[in-house]
């Protein structure tokens, strides 16, 4: 049955007590715990997990813990009142201690194992036991599952402690990490892009941790030093945090015959992501091979849309992994991420992350993570060829979907009809050579400026001969002509004003620029988080105009001194 089957809430929340009635922990009910894992949930140790899909676990609390922020937005929708996040009782559990929650509150939280494959190909060898069997929620601990306003919500603390998983690692989030996680994903919706969502962000007033870190105006590709960073946990909440990578693992073991139960295994976590995630989409009364070959075309769908909108608004997920990718077809896991400056198509921020997981690459990333997907589909439909056919179909026609969506969203990202390839391509070469701000080049052109000038305020200046400078300014003069052919086009089907407005809530006017968070976490550090706080108010309002002084700040090109900054420009993936 739908799992969004509760009476929404008709009152605010303003206690702890009140959300303990929400509580629906459908997940432990439901599926398979570790069998060796410990009553207490104390089990902090690294070691393999052979079965079941979860390990029972308890956060370890943050000494000291201090509110930060959290997600008015968010907190509105959910029905919880404002005055909730600083109370003691929410402050203690989301940062980790739940030795005193109300009835019928759990007192362990859960962490989850995946498999690991990085662009389609499978890997165990990363894994400290190089079996596989220690890959997962390292330090994601969920510790609440609730229907809340009739939808289901799972809440995580990302920095929560070690869990089996944490492969040597000590299952802490720094401050800074944990900062940018929170605006991305208050971003990222306001964005209207599906993604989780950040409820709250705590930090340790006492606890640090040694983490390698960029010296200050550093040109190094990787940390040069070694500093202590607070500890922080933030809490992010999503209708489930089921992975790509984690039905992998469950159809690697019942590939294997890891177990008497593996298939089995496979069969509830999939039945189980299809129920928390395509209920509204996928009927429950379908035979087996049905629902799997709906919830391949639905992901399938989502996937790709999600994709192409990553690419509209200038977001690299850096390390699109099949455990970074998630099976609603939602963004998840905010780690090496980032947002074009100057429009590069194989800008990526992580230093590790190589090409394969670069800013126009994401289609072929999302691609390989589909057939991840599928791989993963396919012990349950092993035993009926035209299902497994059908499956084969779905995961097939992924690249002639992906490419409908891109050329959908690059139509509408520049006003036009129809999608022209022969405008795109020099567009992209002229972005490339000028170089050009993506967000503001594209926030300009929305304004359907009558001449090239207004557009040339998102150009960064480039050294070259004056005779290169007047060929590209031909080109773009060119283009620019070719570009308003387009408009002249639509303008008379559409007013100017409704053009542009379409424009302007497609191709948003402020985004998540590296440099101006930076400063945000550093200051956070002291104990300051007005800067934080501000710019969630900014960019919790992508596509408004704002004030003046706002602009003046925010609406600006990337300064030049922070090009290949690291800890700007580029980042490792240690937080």
């Amino acid at each position: 049955m739908p799992m969004q089957n509760s009476t929404p809430a008709t009152r605010l929340i303003t206690r702890l007590e009140d959300l303990a009635q929400q509580v629906d922990y459908s997940l432990i009910t439901q599926l398979v715990p570790d069998p060796d894992a410990t009553d207490d949930g104390i089990d902090h140790t690294p070691r393999q997990v052979f079965s079941g899909h979860y390990v029972p676990v308890k956060p370890t609390p943050l000494p000291q813990p201090e509110y930060v922020a959290h997600s008015h937005g968010f907190f509105k929708a959910l029905g919880f009142d404002d005055s909730l996040a600083r109370s003691e009782d929410f402050i203690r559990l989301f940062s980790g201690e739940m030795d005193t929650l109300p009835s019928p509150m759990r007192q362990q939280g859960w962490a989850c194992g995946y498999a690991l494959s990085i662009f389609g190909t499978e890997y165990t060898q990363q894994c400290p036991f190089q079996t596989g069997n220690g890959y997962g929620d390292g330090r994601a601990i969920s510790i609440v599952e609730a229907v809340i306003q009739g939808k289901r919500w799972e809440m995580q603390l990302k920095g929560g402690g070690r869990t089996p998983y944490c492969r040597g690692g000590d299952g802490r989030a720094v401050l800074r990490s944990s900062v940018r996680e929170f605006l991305a994903q208050e971003h990222m919706h306001a964005l209207g892009i599906p993604t989780s969502r950040s409820l709250a962000l705590m930090v340790s007033t006492t606890e640090t941790v040694k983490r390698p870190w960029y010296s200050e105006g550093s040109r190094s590709g990787d940390p040069d030093r070694m500093i202590h960073e607070p500890v922080a946990i933030s809490t992010r909440v999503a209708p489930s945090f089921i992975r790509v990578g984690q039905l992998e693992l469950f159809a690697r073991r019942a590939r294997s015959q890891a177990h008497p139960q593996a298939l089995a295994e496979l069969e509830s976590i999939v039945l189980h992501a299809i129920d928390r995630e395509y209920a509204d989409e996928i009927d429950p009364a379908l035979a087996l091979e049905q629902k799997l070959l709906q919830f391949a075309q639905a992901f399938r769908s989502r996937l790709t849309a999600l994709v192409a909108n990553w690419i509209r608004v200038g977001y690299c997920q850096g390390n699109f992994n099949s455990d970074n990718c998630a099976v609603g077809g939602f963004t998840l896991d905010y780690g090496p991420y980032g947002f074009c400056q100057a429009f590069h198509p194989y800008f990526q921020p992580w230093t590790g992350g190589g090409r394969h997981f670069s800013f126009l690459y994401q289609p072929v990333a999302a691609e390989r993570n589909f057939q991840s997907f599928c791989s993963a589909l396919r012990p349950l439909v092993a035993e009926n060829p035209d299902a497994l056919q059908q499956l084969d179909a779905i995961e097939a026609g992924f690249a002639a979907l992906m490419q409908t969506e891109l050329e959908s969203m690059w139509a509408k990202k520049l006003g036009l009809a129809r999608y022209d390839a022969e405008l795109i391509t020099e567009l992209f070469a002229l972005m490339m050579q000028t170089p050009v701000d993506y967000t503001l080049f594209f926030r300009e052109l929305s304004h359907l400026p009558e001449t090239l000038a207004p557009l040339r305020k998102s150009f960064y200046p480039e050294p070259g001969s004056d005779a290169d400078s007047a060929t590209l300014e031909t080109r773009w003069q060119n283009w620019f002509t070719h570009w308003k052919q387009h408009i002249t086009e639509r303008l008379q089907h559409i007013s100017r004003d409704t053009l542009s407005s379409q424009l302007k809530h497609t191709n948003p006017k402020y985004t998540l620029r590296e440099w101006l968070v930076a400063p945000a976490y550093q200051q956070a550090a002291d104990g300051q988080y007005e800067l934080i706080r501000e710019l969630q108010q900014v960019i919790t309002h992508p596509y408004e105009e704002q004030s003046a002084s706002v602009a003046s700040r925010f609406y600006q090109r990337q300064p030049l001194e922070f090009f290949d900054t690291g800890g700007i420009s580029h980042y490792s993936c240690s937080s």
